[in-house]
């Protein structure tokens, strides 16, 4: 059994429904663009730190939870006034981060898996 719990949410009022249903949970969110019905990001950054993202997700903590969050069609991940942008202070996909912490990596650096372990790892 995995020692945390995955939720995919899409949109960021799903985002923080998950978040508010998981009070004191150490949450990690990743954030990637929307995909289409055949499974692909408009976001390519997205679909090359997928399965580095993945293949690192067996170092996360027990007990943690692990959203998966898709951000929105293009054109509303690019308006500067989205809520990811506003809120969480998103500046770019893929994002990776841990929920209430400064922890964050960002676009390429979702591409190297030892930055991705490192922040599942770490306290």
């Amino acid at each position: 059994m995995a020692q945390y719990e995955q939720v995919n949410v899409r949109g960021y009022s799903e985002f923080c429904k998950a978040v508010a249903d998981r009070p004191g949970k150490d949450i990690f969110a990743y954030f990637s663009g929307d995909k289409d019905e055949k499974g692909n990001s408009w976001c390519p950054d997205c679909v090359r730190a997928e399965p580095i993202i993945k293949g690192a997700m067996s170092s996360l903590p027990q007990g943690s939870v692990f959203i998966y969050c898709q951000v929105g069609e293009r054109n509303y991940w690019k308006d500067s006034s989205n809520e990811f942008k506003t809120t969480l202070k998103l500046i770019g996909v893929p994002t990776l981060l841990r929920y209430n912490t400064p922890q964050k990596l960002v676009e390429e650096e979702c591409f190297k898996e030892d930055l991705v372990r490192m922040m599942f790892t770490e306290d």
